[in-house]
């Protein structure tokens, strides 16, 4: 049996209150015709065409090479959304054809295996039993045979109260669909040409129905409360997934992670933590709580709570935090810290160095051994261009430090306390940039005496 595949992703998603197309609002950090494309390839399906229609290149573009495209330029329903894929399908002589909607990111492949490997007929379609069906087509049976779809705008009371619903997912017989499809009209409340009504079409020869689907698995997406809903769902799916693996979650239900992100057996994660695009952490690292991570790299042993990376490296048995914004280009070698409101760019912590506590390091290269004091900063950004600063190993920075880059302090060298260096400080040598300390005798007398005169 050939199976070829058709996503429905036209749709605007009015609902959604959006110019963005509905497919493209994102479940786990993957837009949601990824997952559902994801669904059918991973259920062996190797030709797959997406039905695009509002915001048509953006969703196109978005979609994973070797899919094909089939534009809708004018949304008539889905029925007429199916038509405009078979005509770019071509010859569809001994295939079946699988219908999925392109915004059910929840979807295993095993239904999707599961619902081609009980085709029959000219029809096969999913269904399940919903405790509420509102906004579902109903199934209607005679007996053990599926005689028709209802969609709800068009249902009786008699036929709303059934709680059956189908789940525009369908597998057809290729040219069976395609002549069902030259019958539908739409002469229904919406004026749209169902795709349903290929079901009832088709009743004479042979529907089959695939009974008992996963309610949540099959949950789509019409607006921003679904999509939460949703967004939960698939979070606890990949949960679920990694702490079966020996990665150790705090509190499931407020921990956010990303389907692209991994996580070593032995991670331990707490609460309030977001990991997002491709960040990893590794064996042993503990991160959170209250930790933002995109697109980093947290080694083996490191810690990091309370603190943001974007795009920074994490070495093993590395520091950050509380309150430390790493951002992109920060790479900590093995063991070094990153502490309490400190800022760092672009900007190498050496193995076993420390940025404690209230410091910007931007555009900086630290070897390693070395410290640098509480309120000292690189000063980068000469108001056209930025520049280096270069530290050496073992150099102790003092604290209230002003490093006017270019600037290069050597091995061992030193700064004092409050200096503005903006000279090379050479190997083992103290820079100290301070005026004279002096001290006026008698000033708060004076100071008192003067407020008194002013006020008389």
């Amino acid at each position: 049996m050939s199976v070829r595949a058709v996503v429905l992703a036209a749709g605007k998603g009015k609902r959604m209150n959006s110019d963005l197309p509905k497919v493209l609002f994102e479940v786990a950090g993957r837009p949601l015709v990824a997952w559902v494309v994801e669904a059918v390839a991973s259920a062996g399906v190797e030709d797959i065409t997406v039905v695009v229609g509002h915001g048509a290149d953006l969703v196109a573009g978005a979609l994973p090479p070797g899919v094909a495209v089939a534009r809708q330029e004018e949304q008539l329903g889905t029925g007429h959304a199916v038509r405009c894929a078979l005509d770019e399908m071509g010859d569809l002589a001994g295939d079946t054809v699988l219908v999925v909607p392109g915004d059910t990111p929840l979807f295993r492949p095993e239904s999707l295996r599961s619902l081609l490997d009980a085709h029959t007929g000219a029809a096969t379609l999913l269904t399940a039993e919903m405790p509420d069906p509102t906004g579902y087509g109903r199934v209607l049976r005679d007996g053990d045979r599926v005689t028709a779809i209802v969609e709800e705008a068009d249902a009786t009371d008699e036929q709303r109260a059934v709680r059956e619903v189908a789940l525009s997912t369908y597998a057809f017989d290729g040219p069976a669909l395609a002549e069902a499809l030259e019958r539908v009209e739409n002469d229904n409340a919406q004026g749209e040409y169902y795709l349903t009504d290929v079901v009832g079409i088709l009743a004479g020869d042979g529907v089959g129905a695939v009974a008992g689907a996963d309610p949540d698995e099959v949950q789509g997406v019409n607006s921003l409360e679904h999509l939460a809903a949703v967004e939960a769902a698939m979070r606890r799916r990949i949960l679920s997934a990694w702490m079966r693996s020996g990665v150790w979650v705090q509190d499931p239900g407020r921990t956010y992670v990303d389907a692209a992100v991994t996580l070593e057996p032995g991670a331990r994660i707490y609460a309030d933590t977001h990991l997002e695009g491709a960040t990893s952490v590794a064996a042993g690292a503990v991160v959170g709580p209250g930790v933002f991570a995109v697109d980093s790299e947290i080694g083996p042993g490191a810690r990091v709570w309370y603190s943001v990376l974007r795009s920074a490296r994490v070495g093993e048995e590395a520091e950050v935090g509380p309150y430390a914004s790493l951002r992109p280009g920060t790479v900590m070698e093995a063991g070094s810290k990153i502490g309490t409101f400190v800022e760092t760019k672009a900007t190498t912590v050496g193995k076993g160095s420390k940025v404690p506590h209230l410091s910007y390091m931007g555009d900086a290269v630290i070897g390693e051994g070395s410290n640098v004091g509480a309120g000292s900063i690189t000063c980068n950004y000469d108001g056209y261009q930025k520049h280096r600063t270069v530290i050496g190993d073992r150099v102790r920075i003092g604290s209230d430090t002003m490093l006017v880059a270019p600037v290069e302090l050597g091995d061992d060298a030193w700064t004092g306390a409050g200096s503005v260096i903006s000279r090379d400080v050479a190997p083992g040598a103290l820079g100290v940039e301070r005026s004279q300390q002096r001290e006026v005798p008698g000033y708060a007398a004076r100071r008192a005496r003067k407020a008194e005169k002013k006020e008389g």
